[in-house]
């Protein structure tokens, strides 16, 4: 697990191995991950759009560009948290995302962006 807080928003990330599987002739490896944010701040703010960068052990690099999380724009007020779970394929075991999300400040109507903190995908069967 990995947290960070920047400018009052608390992203908190989760992985997991999901397995393994063969598409149009190559290994996929599918790894989910748990995102919770928390508004920690006192005015209300919303998420607009994302940002993600996914590395692999092989170099492969893949951004990916969105409005909202998983088809949603949350509003969270001060002390509330929104969780939602996703996932991505390597073709290796090993990589890593990091990212943020544009997010807008009702009370400024300020537009900032919230650092995903970097994270570790590993296959456990690949770790010594």
């Amino acid at each position: 697990m990995v947290q960070q807080v920047t400018k009052g928003i608390k992203i908190t990330v989760e992985t997991s191995f999901e397995g393994s599987f063969y598409k149009n002739y190559k290994i996929q490896y599918a790894f989910g991950y748990k995102v919770t944010i928390e508004n920690q701040g006192k005015d209300s703010v919303q998420l607009h759009a994302r940002e993600w960068t996914i590395l692999d052990s092989l170099n492969n690099i893949e951004t990916v560009t969105g409005e909202g999380v998983i088809g949603k724009k949350p509003v969270l007020k001060p002390g509330e948290t929104h969780t939602y779970s996703s996932g991505c394929l390597l073709t290796s075991p090993f990589g890593a995302m990091y990212g943020h999300y544009n997010m807008v400040n009702f009370t400024t109507t300020k537009k900032f962006n919230v650092a995903i903190p970097a994270f570790k995908l590993s296959a456990p069967f690949a770790l010594n």
